[in-house]
């Protein structure tokens, strides 16, 4: 072998394994940006929010299979609130307008009053609101099956006043649930606060 084939082939291999350790940095700083990006998984082990069905704004159903592989805020309000759901809802807008061009990103919110939070009160809400079809959806149901699942699967009740099977029950928190694409919960939110809506938003991106 002629000493400039053998300089050849040793700059080859030079650049070929300058490749190989940049690739393999590459993974490295992915596997690691990942990894210090994660969120945690709250609730007891194996906690997952279930299955639901509940009726939006425009009458149509929405169920735990509407918004599957989705991530999704919930939250809880009602709409003759004067005092934190107003400051929330505005809040809950900029989340909207943040993910408005992606379909993997809903908000759900329930209404804490069903017996007064009709369809088309909704209807009037969501469109002072400017809450887009499919983006962001105001629930309505029985009020132990809403009751339940702010205490049971989203875990929003722990500050609130409520027993699912009283009548009297109320909730009224300013903490929104965030829930991943497996029914997850990855952290909780205090909706009148404009740097917790930030980091909502960051998180979501996480997801």
């Amino acid at each position: 072998m002629t000493k400039s084939k053998h300089k050849t082939n040793k700059r080859n291999v030079f650049f070929f394994s300058l490749v190989v350790l940049v690739i393999l940095s590459s993974i490295a700083y992915s596997l690691f940006s990942s990894f210090s990006n994660s969120l945690p998984v709250l609730g007891e082990p194996g906690h997952q929010v279930g299955s639901f069905s509940f009726t939006d704004q425009d009458g149509n159903t929405v169920t735990d299979k509407t918004v599957q592989g989705k991530i999704r805020v919930a939250e809880y309000f009602f709409t003759t609130c004067k005092s934190i759901c107003p400051i929330m809802n505005r809040n809950m807008q900029q989340v909207q307008d943040a993910f408005r061009e992606r379909n993997d990103v809903v908000i759900l919110s329930h209404t804490v009053n069903p017996s007064t939070d009709s369809v088309p009160v909704l209807k009037k809400y969501a469109e002072q609101m400017h809450a887009l079809p499919g983006k962001w959806e105001f629930l309505t149901g029985t009020k132990i099956s809403l009751y339940q699942m702010a205490e049971h699967d989203y875990l929003l009740s722990a500050d609130s006043t409520v027993e699912s099977n009283e009548e009297d029950a109320f909730i009224h928190t300013q903490y929104v649930a965030l829930v991943d694409r497996q029914n997850h919960i990855r952290g909780f939110y205090e909706a009148t606060d404009k740097k917790q809506i930030e980091k909502l938003i960051a998180d979501i991106k996480k997801l």
